[in-house]
């Protein structure tokens, strides 16, 4: 769903591996100005064309690994377009990634790299860790949209191939969630433990984090520190998260056990309060009515053991996923769940 709350879109999917020696990494302060001009420009120019949904003209200035496999690329910019329209594109941050020194691995795989960016000489810092990054020169900029129709941002992994500025990722993100920024997020989660009330305070720290994170091999001081006060608060049941090997069993008033594989948070329905939404393993049932009548049970089974949940949230979603073609999603207000 466009208005998932969730961490940044990456086009070229990226999974978090062995960690090689770190590489060279240069902030904005710290660039030649001819380096700090020609990445901004890049940058500028990409988004100008996303603002256009010029599928194309990205496409032709996008490295040959992905440009043979546009797809995913070109839909996330048919998407973001119109999210872009009528704002004034502003290069908010440039980093330059100096991977000339990676080596392939014995068995021909290239290792993950690692940049640490030291911010105007302190200890606080952005890290950037890209899995199975080629060898090359590289850049990260961040490009914001003031004027858009709400907060949005594109970030952009670039890669220096004969002089010239190539597309290696896209990353497009909302910078609110139902009229609020991370930031805000953030201290209402701590609002929220502060009120005893872990489960919602859980998901507003991931709502945070999904807000403020370029893309999901950025890390720095104040996003390691927002991680480390969601696990410290966490309910015992999220201490080491969910997932679909390690479900969330949730047994429900008609003493049916479900399993609950994820825990985010969506902003499409609401203008004022995001939505909890939840992923379910369930068999496929072909029966419309009864599907929906299930995922009505399961947003009941986790409202009753989690009632809190209910004064945080708008609402409640519920994708039912078989493993086989889209999830059957449905939503209702907290008002409507028995």
């Amino acid at each position: 769903m466009v208005g998932r709350i969730k961490m940044s879109f990456a086009v070229a999917t990226m999974l978090i591996g062995t960690v090689a020696h770190a590489e060279l990494c240069t902030t904005q302060s710290q660039m030649k100005p001819s380096e700090r001009d020609a990445l901004a420009a890049a940058a500028l120019s990409l988004a100008q064309k996303v603002q256009a949904g010029n599928a194309d003209a990205i496409k032709a200035i996008t490295i040959a690994e992905y440009a043979g496999n546009f797809g995913p690329i070109g839909y996330a910019v048919n998407n973001t377009a119109p999210r872009a329209k009528g704002a004034t594109p502003v290069v908010e941050q440039i980093y330059l990634l100096d991977g000339t020194t990676i080596k392939k691995q014995p068995d021909g795989s290239t290792p993950d790299a690692q940049f640490f960016c030291s911010l105007n000489r302190s200890v606080q810092e952005t890290d950037f860790v890209i899995p199975n990054l080629p060898p090359g020169k590289y850049g990260f900029a961040m490009v914001n949209l003031p004027g858009a129709p709400s907060p949005y941002r594109l970030s952009f992994l670039v890669r220096q191939d004969a002089g010239q500025w190539l597309l290696a990722g896209f990353y497009p993100q909302p910078l609110t969630a139902a009229g609020h920024d991370g930031l805000w997020y953030w201290k209402a989660a701590r609002d929220l433990v502060a009120q005893k009330q872990p489960w919602s305070a859980w998901l507003y720290y991931q709502t945070a984090q999904a807000l403020l994170r370029p893309a999901g091999f950025v890390q720095s001081s104040h996003l390691e520190a927002l991680r480390n006060e969601q696990t410290k608060n966490a309910p015992p049941a999220l201490a080491e998260g969910i997932s679909t090997d390690t479900p969330l069993v949730v047994k429900g008033p008609d003493n049916v056990e479900y399993r609950f594989t994820s825990l985010e948070t969506d902003d499409s329905l609401s203008k004022d309060h995001v939505d909890v939404a939840a992923h379910i393993h369930a068999d496929p049932i072909a029966d419309q009515a009864l599907a929906r009548k299930r995922n009505l049970a399961a947003m009941t089974a986790l409202l009753t053991v989690y009632p809190e949940l209910r004064k945080s949230f708008h609402g409640i979603w519920i994708f039912a996923d078989s493993g086989t073609g889209n999830p059957f999603a449905s939503e209702q207000a907290m008002a409507d769940v028995p």
